[in-house]
């Protein structure tokens, strides 16, 4: 893939040098990018102009990128800054809330795979953690995510059995299986009512 431009929501940021910066970025049509923006942090005039001053965690921007099939990193050249969701710095619960959804999300996500509808989910939830139900906005991106990556539980039967789940059962989530079940197994988790 050569140059692409694309929106993206930075994930994560290492600091490479005294001028430059590691970041995983979550783009809207390229899926999960690691890259290298050299000079990202310098303070030309000349770099302002092509870094917004800096690519901070958890901001929504637009990124010129080039990437190789031989690097492991993209060499990122360019970053508009266009979302700065202000009150991830201002409410501690929504921070680690959106930090939280950042690192699942690099987590889950390989490199290139592109996920539209998780990066469209990640826009939602940053707005989201402004409002006051931070905890229903995390399921919804969580479900979605799970989802989207091909790990959504099983809750609608018995994935040991294969029957229907019923009331009043005692139940346990089987990590092998992916689901509930009634059949009990050292390693299965608990399930609260």
């Amino acid at each position: 893939m050569p140059r692409f431009k694309d929106d993206a929501i930075v994930l994560r940021v290492y600091e490479w040098s005294e001028t430059s910066q590691v970041v995983v970025l979550l783009t809207a049509n390229h899926g999960k990018v690691r890259g290298l923006a050299k000079g990202s942090k310098r303070q030309s005039p000349s770099l302002l102009q092509r870094f917004s001053g800096g690519i901070e965690l958890l901001t929504l921007g637009q990124v010129i990128a080039h990437t190789k099939h031989t690097a492991e990193l993209a060499s990122i050249t360019e970053w508009d800054q266009q979302a700065a969701y202000p009150h991830l710095r201002t409410d501690l619960q929504a921070q680690w809330l959106a930090m939280y959804a950042a690192e699942l999300t690099a987590a889950l996500l390989a490199d290139l795979d592109t996920h539209t509808d998780v990066f469209d989910a990640m826009r939602r939830l940053l707005d989201a953690l402004a409002g006051g139900n931070h905890q229903a906005a995390l399921l919804v991106y969580q479900w979605l995510l799970l989802e989207s990556c091909g790990y959504k539980p099983v809750l609608d039967r018995d994935t040991v059995h294969g029957g229907p789940l019923v009331m009043d059962t005692a139940y346990t989530f089987n990590p092998a299986a992916g689901g509930l079940t009634a059949a009990r197994a050292a390693k299965d988790w608990r399930v609260r009512e």
